[in-house]
């Protein structure tokens, strides 16, 4: 069976013959690019979209370093998972040890001896960042804080967090406890995306407990950048840090910085970030799941051709000013011999930008394609000897 070249978009257009089929399709935008260049004053840093999970910058994103209370987000993540799971009520209640009611840094101000409902030490946790309701979370889950923090590392590797350990609850300063800002995009990313039910917690500007009143240290809660979450982070090591999340129209943005000089670089420079992600790029659909992006041809199929579709919707994030030189290809072997199954993976979607590296997606049959009869066989190859063509 010989092997030809064919392409197909919304114009025909053919190619050498090389044994590969190649669609090429010019579109107007370019692909995001990790290389992307702006500078930043943060020690550590990545920023990344939250539905392709393009990385938009990043500087120094898998060093390892001392998140502080940033942290925290894993705490609360422990607790959201055993809620989501059933194992855990919102209106369940904790006992305040000595060791929490004594603990220094930030602080709910919960009293020792005292009965806390889940959902105030979780207010506590992520608006006050109390360090004494992190323990009394820890404690009351796991029954100690050291057990806790070794359940949240076995997690963290569960998650593909690979370059977190977890010494204690709190962030508080340990030479073993240490995070990347890859790891905590990632971990801000999977609280979206799990549990949206809690994640509304993360954009309370305040709480009140014992009469004292507390507001949400995230200083992009109150500005005009769309943020929603998360936390906020700061120790003589790690310097000021901030995992945020924002939303704008249809996008989200996922953005770590860390190892910055003051309250006020950090609100700064996160806000400029983020301000400069959704400026900068923007998500683009190229086809939707299920949507046929080709018909490849078939060799002694019942049917002539095969429909090429996506499983999935395929989005790209693109930077607004690249907008010449990129192709999007699709890449198979044709004719495809029957028979072919439903589903079953065929070509390649490969996205080219004038810069950078090339992307692909995996295309699949959209229907199931049987091998023709002995008979039908027999005259295609007839037609292939005469004509040269399936």
């Amino acid at each position: 069976m010989d092997q030809m070249t064919r392409c197909r978009t919304k114009v025909w257009v053919e190619f050498q013959r090389t044994g590969l089929a190649s669609c090429a399709l010019m579109v107007l935008f370019a692909l995001a690019s990790p290389a992307q260049a702006i500078e930043t004053k943060a020690r550590e840093a990545i920023l990344m979209d939250a539905v392709t999970g393009a990385v938009l910058m990043e500087k120094d994103a898998d060093a390892s370093m001392p998140p502080a209370s940033m942290s925290k987000i894993m705490t609360a993540f422990m607790v959201f998972t055993r809620l989501k799971e059933g194992r855990l009520a919102l209106d369940d209640t904790l006992t305040v040890s000595e060791k929490a009611w004594r603990m220094g840094g930030s602080k709910m101000f919960v009293e020792v001896g005292k009965e806390v409902r889940v959902e105030d030490l979780l207010r506590g946790v992520i608006v006050q960042s109390g360090n004494d309701a992190c323990i009394v979370l820890a404690e009351g889950l796991a029954g100690s804080e050291e057990a806790f923090a070794e359940e949240m590392t076995v997690l963290a590797r569960a998650l593909g967090m690979t370059g977190s350990t977890f010494a204690n609850a709190t962030g508080w300063p340990d030479p073993g406890h240490r995070m990347t800002a890859r790891d905590l995009a990632t971990l801000a990313l999977r609280t979206i995306q799990e549990f949206p039910d809690y994640y509304r917690y993360y954009s309370e500007k305040e709480f009140v407990w014992s009469d004292i009143r507390q507001g949400n240290r995230n200083p992009l809660l109150y500005k005009t950048v769309g943020a929603d979450g998360l936390k906020t982070g700061h120790t003589e090591e790690a310097g000021y840090g901030l995992t945020a999340s924002a939303v704008q129209g249809e996008r989200r943005l996922i953005l770590v910085v860390n190892g910055l000089e003051s309250v006020r670089a950090r609100s700064e420079e996160s806000e400029r970030l983020l301000r400069w992600g959704f400026r900068e790029f923007d998500n683009y659909a190229l086809f939707q799941a299920d949507a046929t992006v080709d018909e490849a041809p078939v060799w002694l199929g019942e049917a002539s051709t095969v429909p090429l579709v996506a499983d999935q919707d395929l989005v790209l994030t693109l930077t607004r000013k690249a907008r010449k030189g990129m192709k999007v290809s699709v890449n198979y072997t044709s004719p495809i011999p029957a028979p072919i199954r439903e589903g079953e993976e065929l070509a390649q979607l490969v996205v080219t930008p004038s810069e950078g590296e090339s992307v692909s997606f995996p295309l699949y049959a959209g229907a199931a394609v049987e091998q023709k009869g002995a008979f039908g066989r027999l005259v295609a190859a007839v037609k292939f000897v005469i004509f040269g063509a399936p």
